[in-house]
């Protein structure tokens, strides 16, 4: 059983590339938080095959429809989602789905239906003597699934499957914005061999330095949003995204493909969540973010420079008011200081490229393996950031909702302000 978070806040997914939909689950949201289609749908949207035109040139509306756990005394508003019909042999059924409401602490179930299949553009992976693409999961899977494998756009192993991901980290998002203020954003440092100049985390960790008790305003994170969304690729860095845009054109001109790296940081983050070993919040980040479609590596805060540095040069300076810096990247024995949850992810690649390679079929006779059809992100990173801030705002909710059921309350998730009256 695949479950994302938990075991307070988690989120079960199901559905495969080109099937009718993908169905998510998401259990253990608090009653009372005002959720509104509107506000997830935006997520989805930049997650969404076709939102990016160096993405993948498949596209889908992916349209969120709401089924359960919301409730409302305005039933014209609860009522206000899309309207769902299913007809066969018997009379058809149309029914209107959720548009807004308050949670009720009843799991929500939400379906995202899929449109844009050009399910024989597979045909080449069909079958016991299926051809098998390098760096995919063709051959794992076969074997894993005794060849009853879905091959169509890569079955439940696509990307496309992230969509849960998203519609859960959505929920856990709008109740931690309304809970603590926390915010959560992503950007591309890296595209193949090309490195950003700028940080986000640098940027993040400056501004919170510059105001009392490091908590940064709506108006401050939505500039910032703003910045990065008008960027080619999702990128702090106008030049960099800039370059990373063409260099990434170009690569899928050649019918190859780029790896990339991607910063995640969220700020206004509440202190002392997190155990010390087994159940440490950066276990479950690393596991969780690097465990993501085509990771290869996760790091937190400074991450693998640490290692070439001394103990005076990496520890971060303490004052009253809080840390001077932020190697740490807001974890600390695997709980959280308040300061900016910094991590980073490395993606590989994309396996699916148009350039001939060595490989076998599903029976290992070898072959040359030529990709005949499909539509592929030439550059994973370019989609992945949403997915990122979705599965941290899983892992973060849920760390929430474990302290809670401790007895912590909202004034108890505060770490330098609790002696400031002395």
């Amino acid at each position: 059983m695949e479950i994302l978070g938990g075991p307070l806040f988690g989120v079960a997914g199901a559905g495969e590339s080109h099937g009718p939909g993908i169905t998510t689950i998401v259990f253990g949201c608090p009653a009372g938080l005002w959720v509104d289609r509107a506000g997830v749908q935006q997520f989805l949207d930049r997650r969404r095959p076709g939102g990016n035109k160096l993405g993948t040139p498949r596209r889908e509306a992916d349209e969120v429809v709401f089924l359960s756990g919301l409730y409302g005394d305005d039933h014209d508003q609860l009522l206000a989602g899309p309207s769902l019909r299913v007809g066969g042999q018997r009379a058809a059924v149309s029914v209107a789905s959720y548009g807004a409401g308050y949670t009720t602490g009843e799991p929500i179930a939400a379906l995202v239906v899929s449109a844009a299949k050009r399910s024989r553009d597979y045909e080449q992976f069909a079958g016991p003597c299926g051809e098998v693409r390098p760096g995919h999961t063709d051959l794992v899977k076969h074997w894993q699934s005794s060849g009853h494998a879905d091959v169509r756009g890569g079955g439940r192993s696509s990307f496309r499957s992230t969509i849960s991901d998203v519609v859960g980290g959505s929920i856990a998002r709008l109740y931690l914005a309304a809970r603590h203020g926390t915010a959560i954003l992503s950007s591309i440092c890296q595209v193949g061999s090309l490195c950003s100049q700028v940080r986000l985390s640098d940027r993040l960790e400056s501004l919170c330095l510059q105001v009392r008790g490091g908590r940064l305003q709506p108006d401050q994170l939505a500039a910032l949003e703003a910045e990065l969304a008008a960027a080619p690729i999702r990128s702090c860095d106008a030049d960099f995204a800039a370059a990373a845009a063409a260099r990434i054109a170009a690569t899928r001109k050649a019918g190859d493909s780029l790896g990339a790296v991607v910063e995640v940081v969220a700020v206004n983050v509440p202190a002392l969540l997190g155990e010390p070993l087994y159940q440490s919040l950066k276990l479950r980040l690393m596991g969780a973010l690097g465990g993501l479609n085509a990771a290869q590596a996760c790091e937190v805060g400074a991450g693998t420079a640490v290692a070439s540095r001394l103990g005076s040069e990496n520890n971060d300076p303490i004052r009253r008011t809080g840390y001077r810096g932020n190697h740490h990247g807001g974890l600390i024995g695997g709980i959280t200081t308040g300061a900016p949850l910094v991590c980073r992810v490395w993606f590989k690649p994309t396996s699916t490229i148009a350039l001939p390679q060595p490989s076998v079929r599903k029976n290992y006779d070898e072959i040359e393996f030529q990709l005949r059809k499909g539509r592929h992100d030439p550059c994973v990173g370019v989609r992945a950031g949403v997915t990122l801030e979705s599965r941290l705002a899983i892992e973060l909710m849920n760390a929430v909702l474990m302290r809670q059921a401790a007895g912590a309350q909202p004034a108890d998730l505060r770490l330098f302000d609790q002696g400031m009256s002395s």
